[in-house]
């Protein structure tokens, strides 16, 4: 249980020539995440951090409110686990149950307007970024990709702390895996999480911005674009948002003011 990538052999083409190679490809296989017996979703995953993923996924869809309310996720087999809760935590998991697949690409797509966002959100604590450190993050996070080293084919998500300290990297072939996997592990650290910022090697959806304000995370950032109701997410919430930040470069579309010139 946990390869993260499996070995196929493939044709490659080049400068006028063929040739039959081993490649790593990354593995993407189902996870079905029960509550109490109850299923509640069915994720395409990269698996390993498991529990960090479910930790994470229950944290950032608003299905718990503490990490504390987790007492153990029992593994049922390779391809399901079954969470249960502390006593007294009582919840109705068959409200949460998923009635779409949850691809590796997307995550609960267009499931809650920015209204229905705030409800939910843990507003995070007062920090300043200063430059000098969002000028490396997605250089740092780019540092604990391993399994991307070698078949180019996964996301990562990391927490940061506004020194830019790594607190939890993870990888996966989803974004929004890569997002509960980060936010899962770092919960298991310390909650509510202290001044921390999501950084991410791809593009900034709403879903992404989602999770992190859910989860109590300051800001995001990316190495790519983010969407429109990313950025009016982020503005209304008051949260940094970051792109295109790479080679010491970036671009701030939201929470300008956390920023520290250094």
């Amino acid at each position: 249980m946990g390869d993260r990538s499996r070995e196929f052999e493939v044709t490659k083409h080049g400068a006028g020539a063929t040739e039959r190679v081993r490649d790593a490809v990354a593995v993407e296989d189902p996870l079905e995440i029960r509550i109490g017996g109850v299923p509640i979703a069915v994720t395409m995953r990269t698996p390993g951090d498991d529990e960090d993923l479910v930790r994470g996924f229950l944290l950032t869809e608003g299905i718990l409110l503490d990490p504390r309310e987790v007492a153990a996720v029992d593994r049922i087999d390779d391809s399901r686990v079954d969470v249960r809760l502390r006593e007294g935590i009582d919840i109705d998991a068959a409200q949460f149950q998923r009635n779409m697949f949850v691809s590796s690409s997307c995550g609960v797509c267009g499931k809650a307007s920015i209204e229905q966002v705030e409800l939910f959100v843990r507003p995070a604590p007062a920090f300043a970024v200063p430059t000098h450190v969002l000028r490396e993050l997605t250089a740092r996070l780019g540092t604990h990709q391993p399994t991307f080293a070698s078949t180019g084919g996964l996301h990562a998500a990391g927490l940061f702390a506004v020194d830019g300290e790594p607190l939890a990297v993870r990888e996966d072939v989803g974004r929004h895996n890569a997002v509960d996997k980060s936010i899962g592990a770092a919960s298991t650290q310390q909650w509510p999480l202290p001044p921390t910022l999501l950084v991410v090697s791809g593009r900034q959806s709403f879903e992404i911005v989602q999770k992190a304000a859910l989860a109590g995370v300051g800001g995001v950032v990316g190495v790519s674009a983010p969407s429109s109701l990313a950025v009016e997410l982020a503005s209304k919430l008051n949260l940094l948002l970051v792109g295109f930040a790479r080679d010491a470069t970036y671009n701030v579309y939201a929470g300008e003011e956390r920023l520290v010139s250094q």
